[in-house]
């Protein structure tokens, strides 16, 4: 099986969102909640995984990355709006 690549996004316990790069992001949240995430993140905690996407690849899951970072908070609020957490569960990312 190939390992499976995601672009992610956070809400901060200040209400900002942060989008980052994870191999799996269920446990890059843990991380981030451990206080040994992303310098932005470690000031703003908690945090809670509000978005995510699966690429194939690094390559693309880190385009997406610096494209959500690029959207306005109104386009990245729309999306976790619509997100549905439903169709994968932390259990079935492959590590």
């Amino acid at each position: 099986m190939n390992k499976k690549h995601y672009a992610y996004m956070v809400r901060c316990a200040d209400n900002t969102i942060y989008s980052g790069y994870a191999v799996n992001p269920y446990k890059r949240l843990e991380v981030h909640n451990s206080g040994k995430g992303a310098k932005y993140t470690r000031a703003r905690l908690p945090v809670e995984l509000i978005y995510y996407e699966e690429f194939e690849n690094k390559s693309d899951a880190l385009k997406r990355e610096i494209s959500l970072k690029k959207l306005t908070r109104s386009q990245k609020e729309e999306l976790a709006r619509n997100f549905n957490f439903t169709t994968m569960k932390s259990n079935e990312i492959i590590l």
